[in-house]
């Protein structure tokens, strides 16, 4: 996947059914008549080629029904059982159709391969077998180019699978033709021949299924180049100071992406979340097929150490005010505080005393007296005293 800078009006949920619908169906009705004709064909004239071909329309046939049910309840929204929706049912769709795809390979590489070590005489087929194939052919090339076109609109990775399974059909079909061209002209042997290599296109198209959709299914991450560029998205956004533990994975088509985006340290929470929500915008738009965004803020990179909820964690505020209020309580700038900030960064935590009355004292040397009557805390970091009046505020940190 690779960033689209000019992001295409996109096709809305129910449309993208709709078409994917439509072609699947479409497809499923030329299948069925072409499997019925070449089996019917092939049986006339003894070709087991063209019956080979056949039954490769055939499982086409039955993947198009597959692939309708996965469309239908796959694209389906998210409900209390399946939060995240349901895009696995197509990719355990796809699953299950590779393993179809390889199981009606093997029967027809076996059977063929019978025919072709027995000697079995095959006669020329004639020029209605010939010429049936080649419109099949012509019919098969048609239905991918169309079903791609369709699937690369509504982003269907299934569909697109089906798309190629068209045009290994095609490409059967193809080599079913030279060979009924041979037997016409005495060379009966390449009937077989021909049956073989279409079992192996079909068990390469199966593997090929039965691959992607295995990786699918374990979480495989999007190329390197890919995740680079989100990197280089996410940073580009104005108080991002880095991006880390960037993580992607897909399902049927469509990506996830996680992430930890650094922002400065003393940045207010909603400030840090809006940040947060401008890195999905932008790497939703460069990348259309971003279906979840989940951002993790961090005042401080961390990354490589790890996960934070497994390390021992400090203290919440609760026990920071009961503990500093056991040191500071006696002090005049703890008992006219106005309000109190807590910054975890470095593995301390520094503390912002914010005073509403202005204490006769410079402010460095109130947050120095702080510190020495609280110096036993072994989490305590920096120590500032502010003093804030109506016109100007002044900040004092140690």
């Amino acid at each position: 996947m690779t960033p689209n800078a000019q992001t295409p009006q996109e096709p809305s949920h129910a449309e993208s059914s709709r078409d994917a619908k439509r072609v699947t169906t479409v497809g499923a009705w030329l299948d069925g008549t072409l499997s019925a004709i070449k089996v019917v064909v092939g049986l006339l004239v003894g070709s087991a080629a063209l019956i080979a071909d056949g039954i490769h329309s055939l499982s086409d046939l039955i993947t198009d029904g597959f692939v309708f049910a996965a469309i239908h309840y796959g694209r389906q929204g998210p409900d209390d059982d399946h939060q995240y929706g349901h895009g696995r049912i197509e990719t355990l769709t796809t699953l299950l159709l590779g393993s179809v795809l390889i199981f009606v390979a093997g029967g027809i590489a076996w059977s063929s391969l019978d025919r072709l070590f027995s000697g079995t005489e095959v006669n020329a087929p004639g020029g209605v077998a010939i010429g049936i194939t080649l419109l099949a052919l012509l019919s098969k090339e048609w239905i991918f180019r169309y079903t791609m076109r369709v699937a690369k609109r509504v982003q269907s990775k299934l569909l697109e699978a089906n798309a190629w399974h068209s045009r290994s059909d095609a490409l059967s079909t193809a080599v079913v033709l030279v060979a009924l061209i041979g037997a016409q002209f005495g060379l009966g042997w390449l009937d077989a021949v021909a049956a073989v290599i279409v079992g192996l296109l079909v068990g390469k198209v199966g593997w090929d299924l039965l691959w992607d959709s295995a990786r699918e299914l374990v979480d495989t991450a999007l190329p390197e180049d890919a995740q680079q560029q989100m990197h280089a998205v996410a940073e580009s956004v104005p108080g991002v100071d880095s991006v880390h533990d960037l993580r992607t994975r897909q399902s049927a088509g469509w990506v996830m992406v996680d992430l930890h985006v650094v922002v400065g340290p003393k940045v207010s929470v909603s400030e840090a979340h809006e940040i947060g929500n401008e890195v999905s915008r932008r790497l939703r738009r460069a990348f259309p097929a971003l279906t979840d965004v989940i951002f993790h803020i961090d005042p401080e990179d961390d990354a490589g150490e790890g996960d934070p909820s497994r390390l021992p964690g400090l203290p919440l505020r609760p026990e920071v005010e009961a503990v500093l209020n056991e040191r500071w309580y006696k002090h005049p700038v703890w008992r006219t505080l106005t309000d109190l900030q807590l910054h975890y960064l470095d593995g301390k935590i520094s503390v912002s005393l914010i005073v509403g009355d202005a204490i006769h004292q410079p402010p460095q040397c109130l947050a120095s007296q702080l510190k020495a009557q609280a110096s036993d805390i072994e989490w305590l970091g920096n120590v500032e005293v502010m003093f804030i009046t109506r016109a100007t505020s002044n900040m004092s940190s140690r």
